[in-house]
């Protein structure tokens, strides 16, 4: 049996499958970091003999999974659950942005000859670490906030709108703040729009081709935990410390 839960009578030590879920969310977040900084090429279609391809970073590949957990969280476990896994996830990619530039600034042995070849893993410009993480920041929360009140305003139903309102909301403003920080002064509006449609598009696109994986994952969460938690009463104050209500 599933029971309805407000946040206030919801309890993340209580659920069997949560911190699982958290920990494969972190997981999934540092690995997108580290392999964001390759170029890949994949093929399309051939078209009269020319094989023509989309190029994306790695972190494509993996990063809009986030997303999906992010629903997942919030659908099934309430806007706190979220947040909670959004602040560590926040933390973990931080340290790893951090010790990432320390340990490539420590000079290396003189008979280590991969110094090249970590810094290519590694190293990435202050600029896009404080880019990519605030725009993680204000698109996971813009995306769990937009989720948690469609759940209201339908009552539980139409999962559907949901994911894909969300995710239209959340990769929004994700998209356009890591544009805006990581290439504003240094690249046209033109290319800077370009950069913002061409990323919002695939992620979007990525999120609606997720949502029967998204329902099967949701559906039978709520059946093990046996909960439907719904943000009635709310505290939505991203910095608040629990899942406390107004």
């Amino acid at each position: 049996m599933i029971r309805r839960l407000t946040a206030r009578d919801a309890r993340l030590s209580s659920f069997r499958y949560y911190d699982l879920l958290v920990h494969v969310f972190v997981v999934i977040l540092l690995i997108s970091n580290l392999v964001g900084q390759k170029i890949c090429a994949v093929p399309l279609f051939n078209f009269h003999g020319e094989l023509w391809t989309a190029k994306i970073s790695g972190a494509q590949v993996l990063f809009p999974i986030t997303y999906i957990f992010g629903d997942i969280f919030t659908e099934v476990y309430g806007y706190g659950a979220s947040r909670r896994a959004i602040w560590l996830g926040f933390f973990a990619c931080t340290i790893l942005s951090l010790m990432g530039l320390f340990i490539v600034w420590i000079p290396a042995a003189p008979d280590w000859p991969n110094q090249a070849a970590f810094e290519a893993v590694f190293y990435t410009v202050p600029r896009f670490i404080v880019a990519s993480l605030v725009a993680f920041w204000l698109g996971e929360f813009t995306n769990s906030y937009t989720l948690a009140k469609m759940k209201l305003w339908t009552d539980g139903k139409w999962l559907w709108t949901r994911t894909v309102g969300s995710t239209v909301a959340g990769q929004f403003v994700d998209t356009t703040v890591l544009v805006l920080i990581a290439f504003g002064g240094r690249e046209s509006w033109l290319t800077m729009l370009n950069l913002i449609i061409s990323g919002y598009v695939g992620k979007v696109l990525y999120e609606a081709a997720a949502t029967p994986l998204t329902y099967l994952v949701v559906n039978k969460l709520k059946r093990a935990e046996g909960v439907d938690v719904y943000d009635r009463d709310t505290n939505f104050n991203p910095f608040a410390r629990r899942q406390q209500v107004l």
